[in-house]
């Protein structure tokens, strides 16, 4: 049987292996910041430029190119769309429409609408037309085009004030990995506008808003349901002056639950201009086979 070897021997060992390099291995890391100029604001510098471009808006009317990715790891597979011209109409405080066109031969591909409670969704080569509300959740994971939701789009596009009755805003300044002009990766200061409001189920995080240092503007904003999940990730980038206001030219919509990606390239952009009430209105083709979502199926009269 094998004695224990006493203790000074045994730490004697150890230190011999500590000092000779057998356990342990240094290297250095090396931590690469970026040297661009950055900006300061304050918190209400911040929510001041939020509230101040929010108010500006009113309506806008936009031709835009639409790349679409679906899939991941709950599909199994990852689909790239060929990029396709829309069309997108939106008038606060939260109707929205927008109409997609097939590739090549511009046939319509869907058309949707929404007046911030129910919604209309028109599946032009399925000759499907779905009603229900703009809360509902996506019942079938496969079935990519039938989850989109109007009220999705509308809050990535145009961001909503602060309203300091009923939320509080906090600020973190943070550090974020962005790929310089040569492409690498390199740290660069953030500010992270992070909004908390009051649900249903008490208070909880509504909305991150990240501002770049390097121009104050924001370029993300994260989404969140009341129960504290990642529902909308968006993205804005290329800013644009139009007419006094800044606007991004390029906005990629990640939508991880449902596993899709939605980026839109804004070719042609007009603010503030009138949009009536008929151009919100969706109606039911002759026809079509009609699928009504949760409280919708309910009240829909029967078809026997």
């Amino acid at each position: 049987m094998l004695k224990p070897l006493p203790i000074r021997l045994s730490l004697a060992i150890v230190l011999i292996l500590l000092s000779s390099g057998c356990l342990f291995r240094a290297r250095k890391v090396e931590r690469v910041v970026s040297g661009v100029p950055l900006k300061t604001a304050s918190q209400q510098d911040l929510i001041d430029y939020v509230n101040r471009e929010a108010l500006k808006i009113r309506t806008m009317q936009a031709t835009v190119d639409i790349d679409t990715t679906v899939g991941g790891a709950k599909k199994g597979k990852v689909t790239d769309y060929q990029e396709i011209r829309g069309y997108v109409l939106a008038r606060k405080p939260n109707m929205l429409r927008m109409i997609g066109l097939l590739p090549v031969v511009r046939n319509q591909a869907f058309d949707m609408v929404s007046d911030g409670q129910d919604f209309k969704l028109y599946i032009a080569p399925k000759n499907r037309f779905i009603v229900g509300k703009d809360n509902e959740a996506p019942s079938d994971g496969r079935q990519t085009l039938e989850n989109l939701r109007p009220q999705h789009i509308y809050d990535a596009l145009l961001l909503r004030e602060v309203d300091p009755e009923k939320e509080i805003a906090v600020l973190e300044n943070e550090e974020e990995l962005v790929r310089d002009k040569n492409g690498k990766q390199v740290e660069q200061g953030a500010y992270h506008l992070d909004i908390v409001r009051k649900g249903e189920h008490g208070w909880f995080l509504s909305r991150k808003i990240i501002f770049s240092r390097t121009d104050l503007l924001p370029h993300r904003q994260l989404v969140y349901d009341d129960h504290g999940n990642l529902a909308t990730d968006a993205r804005y980038e290329k800013y644009k002056d139009y007419d006094g206001t800044n606007f991004p030219a390029q906005i990629e919509i990640v939508r991880p639950r449902e596993e899709y990606d939605i980026v839109l390239n804004v070719i042609k952009l007009q603010l503030n201009g009138p949009l009536a009430d008929d151009k919100f209105t969706l109606d039911q083709p002759a026809g079509a086979e009609v699928v009504h979502l949760g409280a919708a199926a309910a009240k829909a009269p029967s078809s026997e």
